[in-house]
């Protein structure tokens, strides 16, 4: 078995290697380059990106990219340390004088890229906008209980909440857009995007670079370099490689454990290392006729053996997990139902639920019925590639016939989305509170419920979990949560993340955050 993952492994390094040599533009190809001896040159900072930016208005992106350009463009009324704590960013201070109030101070000396001032309207209008259905927020269902946002005065905003809410402070960090534009052409944010943070949006060229430059008037100070360049560079070991060549200065996860373990050893680069704040998960279409019986589930979920592929494919740069719950979450457990590899236990449960191997071909059938599924994941990512084709390997010798569908990350989230799928492969990040691991996961009326999946008692869990100021009675109820939803194996968590970055001696300054926060950028100066 070894020796077929590791031919796998190798052959499919090659594969990618092909196709990212096919379409990678070198980046000094546009005479970004440190080692130029113009003024500017050493006042850049080149950035290589797994994926392109979907859409870079901070209210609808739903990427890892899109994230990475709101970090630098836009602030937030808040900022989370790395610790997670609130921090102040476009609002100085707050207060909560009962459960349904927040009121928040604004900083006064602060303008947007154009000139024009920041004040309370644009908060305002964000989140008017963020919680009005039309808009399509992908992520509306974390400002909900936000009843309304009134203007008290010019820099004075109070929030009306419909229910006490815990997580609302960790979820203000969203960045800020300027009503004036925005009002006026909606869509203007997604491609030319205009904030109030330390770098400007310059230009956009899809799937090469994003180009940022420095505001020279941002309300914390002026970055230390002129220029942000992100380059979109979808195979790993490529963006390693430039990273080695000296083409670009940084890189981070998602990454491939060969290429970290090589880069540790190379005393001209420093890599981090931080337990990250997110899961690798196999998502289970509740609406695929072939798997929407839970023994269904619950057998596949018996041949998944997250031991060997956090050894053999991730190189234990990510540990086998358990639930939604991350461990470095306040709301962690271990008690939670498990699947141990067991393909006879795997047998049991599908001949409960009426499949066989009735023709000897070696595939379960039911009533002339084929059981055959598709595995799906996105191509930018050859540890989640090799995963796919290893479970396929072990899906296909226990009597599932499985098809792999892999496409670029637009087209796979276009069908995660509107559920063509089966079981999809891919990862949440950034989960600052157990609310954000699972409300806009598992609640029946979410947006990013992709799966479709539907308990009851899990929404009213949800529900009273958010609600609550109580942080132990939330943390029995988030253990509750993640008790059914493994149970019912909405999600099959595989692994629980590593974030590492990666990054030359040239570099001063930057701050790896485990929730993959690009802020510190502004710190940054090219020795």
């Amino acid at each position: 078995m070894k020796i077929e993952k590791g031919r796998l492994f190798a052959g499919l390094l090659v594969l990618m290697l092909f196709i990212a040599g096919c379409s990678y533009e070198d980046p000094n190809s546009t005479g970004a380059s440190n080692g130029e001896q113009s003024g500017e040159a050493k006042g850049e900072i080149r950035v290589g990106l797994d994926i392109d930016a979907g859409s870079m208005d901070p209210r609808l992106t739903n990427e890892s990219s899109g994230k990475r350009v709101t970090d630098i463009v836009f602030d937030g009324l808040i900022r989370l340390s790395d610790t997670q704590e609130p921090e102040p960013s476009l609002a100085t201070e707050w207060d909560n004088p009962d459960p349904l109030t927040w009121v928040f101070t604004l900083r006064e000396d602060v303008k947007f890229h154009d000139g024009e001032p920041f004040t309370a309207e644009d908060v305002k209008y964000t989140f008017d906008k963020i919680l009005d259905p039309d808009f399509k927020a992908p992520f509306i269902s974390m400002y909900q209980p936000i009843e309304s946002v009134e203007v008290i005065d010019e820099y004075k905003v109070q929030f009306n909440l419909n229910q006490p809410y815990a997580p609302l402070l960790s979820y203000l960090d969203i960045g800020i857009v300027p009503k004036h534009i925005a009002e006026n052409d909606e869509q203007k944010m997604a491609s030319e995007p205009i904030g109030t943070g330390p770098y400007k949006m310059v230009k956009w060229d899809k799937n090469n670079k994003i180009q940022f430059e420095a505001n020279e008037d941002y309300w914390a100070g002026a970055p230390k370099t002129k220029k942000v360049t992100y380059f979109i560079i979808p195979d790993n070991t490529t963006r390693v490689a430039s990273l080695e060549a000296g083409d670009i200065d940084i890189v981070h996860s998602p990454l491939s454990p060969q290429d970290i373990q090589r880069m540790k050893e190379n005393d001209d680069f420093v890599v981090e290392e931080k337990e990250g704040l997110g899961f690798t998960y196999l998502n289970f279409n509740q609406e695929s006729d072939v798997i929407k019986d839970v023994k269904v589930r619950q057998a596949i979920s018996h041949l998944i053996n997250k031991e060997v592929i956090s050894e053999d494919v991730y190189r234990n740069m990510d540990q086998p997990g358990l639930s939604p719950l991350v461990p470095s979450s306040w709301a962690y457990t271990d008690d939670v139902p498990t699947f141990p590899y067991d393909p006879e236990k795997s047998k049991l449960l599908f001949e409960e639920a009426g499949w066989k191997d009735t023709n000897g071909d070696g595939f379960y059938d039911k009533d002339g019925k084929l059981f055959k599924i598709q595995l799906s994941t996105h191509s930018e990512d050859p540890n989640r590639m090799q995963m796919v084709e290893y479970l396929q390997n072990e899906f296909e010798k226990n009597g599932i016939k499985t098809e792999v569908v892999t496409n670029e990350w637009s087209t796979f989230s276009a069908n995660l989305m509107e559920g063509k799928y089966d079981i999809a492969l891919l990862g949440w990040l950034n989960l600052t509170d157990p609310d954000r691991a699972t409300y806009n996961q598992f609640h029946s009326t979410s947006g990013s419920n992709y799966g479709k999946y539907n308990n009851p008692k899990v929404d009213e869990l949800l529900e009273s979990a958010r609600a609550s100021a109580d942080q132990n009675e939330r943390k029995e109820m988030y253990k509750e949560i993640a008790q059914i939803v493994t149970e019912d194996v909405a999600y099959n968590v595989v692994l629980y993340q590593g974030y590492f970055a990666m990054y030359s001696n040239d570099v001063d300054g930057f701050t790896p955050y485990s929730n993959g926060s690009f802020y510190s950028l502004k710190d940054v100066s090219i020795q």
